[in-house]
């Protein structure tokens, strides 16, 4: 959350999944303005994982970086551009009824 947020991610969201998927415990899900911006915050956070769990997590979308996820175990991490975001609502999806808590 702390290096999306150094990355002037916009409308990060943390959505808790424990107990409700076995998938992972914590999906984020943010924006970025462009695919230059989208591209960036995801090989900068890649790097910080790698670098502070030593494991280098799986990345999908980052050649043209419109979605891009970031399997990084226990969280997984989904970078939009905005308009990409607004089209999948997965916020609405893994809410499970519940409002996404606000980062």
């Amino acid at each position: 959350m702390a290096s999306l947020d150094d990355d002037q991610a916009v409308e990060t969201v943390s959505i808790p999944l424990a107990g409700k998927s076995s998938i992972a415990d914590y999906m984020v899900v943010a924006s970025g303005r462009s695919t230059r911006q989208v591209a960036s915050m995801a090989t900068k956070l890649a790097e910080k994982i790698k670098a502070e769990f030593g494991r280098s997590p799986r990345i999908e979308g980052l050649p043209t970086a419109d979605w891009v996820l970031i399997d990084a175990g226990d969280v997984i991490v989904h970078l939009f551009r905005p308009e990409v975001r607004t089209f999948y609502n997965l916020e609405r999806m893994w809410s499970f009824g519940e409002a996404a808590g606000q980062a």
